[in-house]
């Protein structure tokens, strides 16, 4: 029997799909191990099981591959602060798993967020991107702490100028620690990265309910 047009076409689409992520996968493994500007499309395409002009139909260069790189560690660390990002009831519970999450995720991808920082310090295209991301996070940062100073929850403080130095510092921190391999204390780490945000920003009293 013919499946119908809407079968045919989602199954193109997962397959075009799974394509995709293949060559997302492989870009990663090669970001793990040298930096963005000795990774080509054709070192890509040799650790998939795909045609190197596969390549061409899903990513017009290797800008735009790293982008979509970039945008998928961008859902991950969103994934993993949500809790705490979608408007905190319990601010310190939330903002415990909102450290695990995003530790978690720098420990899956240290060093792909290492190669990538390191090549926006003389790549525009790449800086763009990986700028683009932090600032999307600094701005949810800031949103989600603006709630908080409504409930009278924070310390005096400058909200936009806290979120760009704390997001910054921790992102610099969580690649430091993870992108160069090894085995860090991520119990240590977490503790570290909790620490640093709750106190800089919330009230004596908010932090003594957790």
């Amino acid at each position: 029997m013919i499946a119908p047009p809407s079968e045919v076409r989602a199954r193109r689409r997962r397959r075009a799909e799974d394509a995709q992520r293949e060559i997302l996968d492989a870009a990663e493994q090669l970001l793990r191990e040298r930096p963005f500007r000795d990774v080509s499309p054709d070192d890509v395409m040799e650790r998939t099981g795909l045609s190197r002009p596969s390549f061409y139909v899903y990513f017009r260069d290797r800008h735009d591959l790293v982008l979509q790189v970039v945008q998928r560690l961008d859902l991950e660390l969103a994934a993993g602060a949500e809790r705490w990002l979608g408007g905190s009831e319990d601010p310190m519970a939330d903002a415990l798993a909102a450290a695990r999450g995003v530790v978690a995720v720098f420990a899956e991808h240290g060093p792909v967020f290492r190669a990538i920082a390191d090549a926006a310090a003389y790549d525009d295209r790449v800086e763009q991107a990986y700028r683009g991301m932090i600032q999307g996070f600094i701005d949810a940062v800031a949103v989600q702490l603006r709630r908080d100073r409504r409930r009278r929850r924070l310390l005096p403080l400058d909200i936009d100028q806290a979120s760009h130095a704390l997001v910054w510092m921790i992102e610099r921190y969580l690649t430091d620690v993870y992108g160069h391999g090894g085995e860090p204390d991520t119990d240590a780490v977490i503790d570290t990265v909790f620490e640093i945000f709750t106190r800089a920003v919330y009230r004596p009293e908010v932090r003594a309910t957790s």
